[in-house]
């Protein structure tokens, strides 16, 4: 039988900026990446003999012209709208995303926001750092919540948007999620709609989660009519994709009190400027693009690596394929 490599081994290399794959493998026992490149400086050299790339927005277009042995790409990001799929596809190389190895953190991540929303602990951070004493429960309006029986949207149930459903329910959270197709009810204790029945039920949710992927459909979906149409109490969180969202609409609904708030952990260009109104806005919780953090992230990521390589050398389905 045919290698697909040239060699008996795959030579592979990862790069990011942060995420250092190949130590997270080495001190999982697996000490099979030849190198890790910090930087697109640091890349450039090994690309004539790459076989395997793991690799997310250091990605340039640049790298398939200077990798001619290319054979597969792993994203590290579940994100893979920075990648050439088309020119990916016409060469024959594999993509994978990482969908799924951040489930654990991103889910996390939009509890603590709808707790901390809910609890108004970014209003008493305000205080203590004014050495304000301002026990919210002497305002009715804006008392702390209990989130039970509180109403959650969840755009994009992927595995992402799974686990956000299944923390909510836990909690007590009524939970609908948003899906393209709805063959089966998995879950009785959600309720599974289509993207087109989403208008009619913004009105009666409390948050509006976005974990959907950035597509041609899904592409500014969150406009004046979207944000018209919540709840003037809901908050939206996102961490999807920055361009979901019309950025300049949300930041109007969120000034005149269209909607309560919102919870970003991306943006439609990152880093978010300096100048945007969305820093001064006392009504927005802003994380910069972490929500997929962890401890764990780098480990799930090069465990998937090595999963999609052995899928690949087997001819078996790869994992999260995207081309």
């Amino acid at each position: 039988m045919t290698s697909l490599w040239r060699n008996t081994r795959p030579r592979i290399i990862s790069a990011h900026p942060i995420y250092d794959i190949r130590a997270a493998l080495a001190a999982q026992g697996h000490d099979v990446i030849h190198a890790h490149a910090f930087s697109m400086e640091e890349l450039l050299p090994y690309l004539p003999d790459v076989d395997v790339l793991c690799i997310s927005m250091m990605w340039q277009n640049c790298v398939l012209e200077r990798a001619p042995h290319l054979k597969f790409v792993q994203s590290i990001s579940a994100g893979v709208d920075h990648f050439p799929q088309s020119q990916l596809r016409e060469r024959g190389i594999p993509l994978c995303s990482a969908g799924g190895t951040n489930a654990a953190a991103v889910s996390e991540h939009v509890l603590a926001c709808i707790l901390n929303i809910s609890r108004r602990l970014f209003e008493a951070r305000d205080d203590q750092k004014a050495r304000r004493w301002n026990p919210p429960g002497y305002h009715t309006v804006n008392r702390p919540q209990e989130v039970s029986g509180k109403h959650v949207i969840v755009i994009g149930y992927g595995q992402i948007g799974q686990k956000i459903a299944y923390l909510c329910r836990l909690l007590g959270m009524t939970v609908t999620a948003v899906k393209r197709q709805v063959a089966r009810q998995d879950d009785a204790d959600i309720e599974i709609i289509t993207p087109d029945q989403v208008p009619e039920n913004l009105p009666r949710a409390d948050f509006v989660v976005l974990s959907c992927p950035l597509t041609e459909q899904t592409q500014g979906l969150v406009g004046r009519d979207f944000l018209a149409a919540m709840n003037e109490k809901a908050w939206l969180i996102n961490v999807a994709r920055g361009k979901v969202v019309q950025e300049d609409a949300m930041i109007d609904a969120l000034r005149s009190g269209q909607i309560g708030g919102a919870a970003l952990d991306t943006f439609e260009v990152e880093p978010l400027p300096e100048t945007s109104s969305l820093w001064g806005l006392p009504n927005v919780l802003m994380t910069p693009h972490d929500a997929g953090d962890s401890q764990f992230y780098a480990g799930n990521v090069g465990r998937l690596l090595l999963d999609n390589i052995a899928r690949l050398e087997g001819g078996k389905e790869l994992k999260n394929r995207i081309v």
